[in-house]
Order: structure tokens, then C-alpha cells, then sequence
């Protein structure tokens, strides 16, 4: 990867993306002791960062490839991502998704024009459905996280706010599949000037921070944490540029991330969702560290279900 293939892509795809504002909050720098630059991916097209990579992965592909269409299993964000995309460049979409995904998610998907494959909810049979319309479809595969060009796509994120920004310290994202930070990493090591990256991570999903320490990619036994995008793990194409980019981990509890959250909410009067809140929650609990630090924060998704908010 070199800083050529993150502006070609970022070039790429913005056409397809909302350049997102980057907000700040003196009462949050109080509280904090830091400099806030929150990125706000929530503006983002259909509401998270991930519109990013899903632009980035199609726009790749050949013209055969897109006259195939695409297929992803995801139960969430990267679902409606893809099938946004893949409408806003002409593509056919199918999207696995577990039958016990959220009524208001598979709604969304309907409406961006995806057309959705139900599965039993297991990750074994989330992968024998999508590789069935892979081989029947003749359509791409595309992983929601552990894929080069949908890494680069969610880097961009991160170049605009350092674009913006070019001084910041620190760069603090959520941690799941590890897409995002792998790909803000390589935006940070590329385009920043000794700007550590920093993942934020709930205890009860901290394989990602375990995976660091003992150097292979680790799995989670529970997945008991509302920060419901972080359950994934990361991937062999991701982890190695984690390993080489990233500062390191913090993990934060449940009650911090819902604190976190409602903190934004309340303060900056702007909707998260629950992963969304997690990196800013790590900055608070290790605040000390980071006293009148310049701090980039990607905001990652508002996509949340209002009928079951944490407070």
C-alpha cells in the first residue's frame, strides 16, 4: 500500500460519498482535558462510514464483474452500504442477512434496492449462503472488513479529517472487523505527521486487543456488549496492517460506552450509535494521556433503532 493507492481511491469514490463535516465541542474538551475533532460518518451516505468501502470495492470491479453483481452477508451497516452502492453504480446487490437481523435494517437494505437472501443466524451459514449466490450468480464476493479495496475506502475518512486537521496527535476509531482502523492507520501514516492510532474496544468483544499481545487473530467467546457493529473479528488481510500501524488498544466498559454516548448526544445534540460512542469513551477513560492533546475521533454511524435507545 502506498499513499498513491489511498488518493486514487479516495479520487475514486467522491462521487459516491458526502465529504462529512468534523464538529467540536468545548464542553467535551473540558470534560476531557484533550482537543476534539469528531468526524462526523454519521452524516454519511445511509449513515455510516462504511458507504466508503462498499464505493470503493465496487468502483474496482470489472465491467464483467459488475454486470454479475456483488453479494456481502452482513446484518447491519455494510448491508445497506453495499446496497446503496451498488444502486448509486448500476450494480445488481444481494445481500445475506441472518434472519434474526433487525425488521428496520432489512427495510433499509430493501429500500437502497439490495435484494436479501435470509439465513439461519450463524456466521458457518452466513458464509454457505453467500458463497451459493456467488456460484450460482457468478457474483463477487465482497467482505465487509477484510478486503484491500474496502480497507483504502474506509482510510478516506481519515485523509479528509487530516486534510482538515494535518496536525492532530492522536486518531481514535472503533474497532470490529478492523477495516476501519487498519485503513485509517495507513490514512494516518501516510498523510499525518506522527499521528498514533488508537482503537477503542469493549471488554466483553476485546479480541482485537488480544490479538495484538499475542500476535495471531484471536475469536471471542461472548459477545454480550451493545456496541452491536464491534462482534466481528478481525481478518488476515487487515491484522497484519494493524499490527504494523497501530499505537494500541484501550477497552472501556459497558456503562462507559453508554456515558460516552449519551455525552454526545446531550453535548453536541447529534445521534450515534452504541460503536459509534466507544473511542470516544476510551479517550475519557485514559484522559490523563491525553491532556491538551490534538485528538481526531471518527464518529463511525448514527444507525441506531430508536425504539431501544440505552437510556
Amino acid at each position: 500500500m502506498t499513499k498513491q493507492d489511498l488518493a486514487a481511491c479516495h479520487d475514486r469514490i467522491k462521487p459516491y460519498i458526502h465529504r462529512t463535516p468534523v464538529l467540536t465541542s468545548t464542553l467535551l474538551n473540558e470534560i476531557s482535558g484533550a482537543k476534539i475533532f469528531f468526524k462526523c460518518e454519521n452524516f454519511q451516505r445511509m449513515g455510516a462510514f462504511k458507504m466508503r468501502g462498499a464505493s470503493s470495492a465496487i468502483s474496482k470491479l470489472s465491467k464483467a464483474q459488475k454486470s454479475r453483481g456483488v453479494v456481502t452477508h452482513s446484518s447491519g451497516n455494510f448491508a445497506q452500504a453495499l446496497s446503496l452502492s451498488a444502486k448509486s453504480l448500476g450494480v445488481k446487490a444481494y445481500i445475506v442477512m441472518p434472519s434474526n437481523a433487525p425488521q428496520v435494517k432489512k427495510d433499509a437494505v430493501k429500500g437502497y434496492g439490495g435484494e436479501i437472501i435470509e439465513c439461519p443466524p450463524t456466521l458457518e451459514e452466513r458464509e454457505r449462503a453467500a458463497a451459493k449466490i456467488k456460484e450460482e450468480k457468478g457474483a463477487t464476493f465482497l467482505h465487509p472488513s477484510n478486503n484491500l479495496d474496502v480497507i483504502l475506502g474506509q482510510g478516506t475518512a481519515a485523509i479528509e479529517l487530516l486534510e482538515d486537521y494535518p496536525d492532530l496527535d492522536y486518531i481514535f476509531t472503533p474497532v470490529g472487523g478492523g477495516g476501519l482502523i487498519a485503513g485509517t492507520a495507513l490514512a494516518a501514516h501516510f498523510y499525518g505527521t506522527d499521528c498514533k492510532v488508537i482503537g477503542g474496544e469493549p471488554f466483553e468483544v476485546d479480541d482485537a486487543y488480544r490479538s495484538l499481545q499475542s500476535g495471531k487473530i484471536e475469536t471471542n467467546i461472548t459477545i454480550n456488549t451493545i456496541a452491536d457493529g464491534l462482534k466481528t473479528q478481525l481478518g488476515d488481510v487487515n491484522f497484519p496492517i494493524i499490527q504494523k500501524y497501530v499505537s494500541e488498544i484501550i477497552r472501556v466498559e459497558e456503562n462507559e460506552i453508554i456515558s460516552a454516548m449519551r455525552l454526545i448526544w446531550e453535548r453536541m445534540k447529534i445521534i450515534i450509535e452504541p460503536s459509534c460512542a466507544v473511542p470516544f469513551a476510551a479517550l475519557l477513560r485514559e484522559k490523563d494521556r491525553f491532556k491538551d492533546k490534538k485528538v481526531g475521533i471518527i464518529l463511525s454511524g448514527g444507525n441506531i433503532d430508536l425504539n431501544n435507545l440505552p437510556f
